[in-house]
């Protein structure tokens, strides 16, 4: 029923210009039953949420009774101190094996007289604080050159490598008293003097 008809059954009319206005003011200034119990419900709702937070904090706030404030607070620093640490350990250690991974694919395009020497130069690489950037080892180049000119010997020499290598003479004896011949076809004694000659 609006509020027209329930005016008319008491025997109010409203004029038909005032009708609008009439209904505007009802309607801001008065809840039917209805809206009211809604606004309660969500008010009583909101009341218990905010009980139950007050229980929870006033439950938190028990177990800090007899608490040394103070020394709780050193203990958080202590913490976060700590975490901080192991943050800077961690960082460090990736950081090291990312180096230690572009170092050793960068060694690999030089050649080294011995395993000590290659060891001994990457000591070196690594003392000398070569930083990492975008996966490459900055200033590495420059100090493999001058390791080179001061100790040339730590690498092989790819030049000397290449060139043949003769180890024995093929004709130990000399003169007309070493053996020739198809060694097949030797005896023994033959045999043996050859190999010894062409060993």
């Amino acid at each position: 029923m609006s509020i027209e008809e329930l005016l008319k059954e008491y025997g109010l009319e409203l004029p038909a210009d005032k009708v609008e206005e009439f209904n505007t003011k009802f309607k801001d200034n008065y809840k039917s039953t209805t809206e009211y119990e809604k606004q309660v419900k969500k008010l009583e709702g909101e009341r218990d949420n905010y009980k139950q937070k007050y229980d929870t904090a006033a439950e938190t706030l028990k177990g800090f009774d007899g608490v040394d404030v103070k020394d709780l607070q050193d203990q958080i620093e202590a913490y976060k101190k700590k975490i901080e640490e192991d943050n800077k350990e961690y960082n460090a250690k990736i950081a090291e094996r990312d180096f230690n991974d572009a170092l050793s694919k960068e060694l690999e395009a030089f050649k080294f007289s011995s395993n000590a020497a290659r060891e001994s130069i990457t000591g070196q690489i690594k003392a000398a604080g070569l930083k990492l950037v975008d996966g490459k080892i900055v200033g590495l180049s420059d100090m493999i050159t001058s390791i080179k000119e001061k100790d040339a010997a730590a690498f092989a020499d790819e030049e000397s490598e290449n060139q043949p290598r003769f180890t024995n003479s093929l004709n130990r004896g000399g003169g007309s008293n070493s053996v020739s011949g198809d060694p097949n076809k030797m005896d023994y004694d033959t045999y043996k003097k050859w190999r010894s000659e062409n060993q």
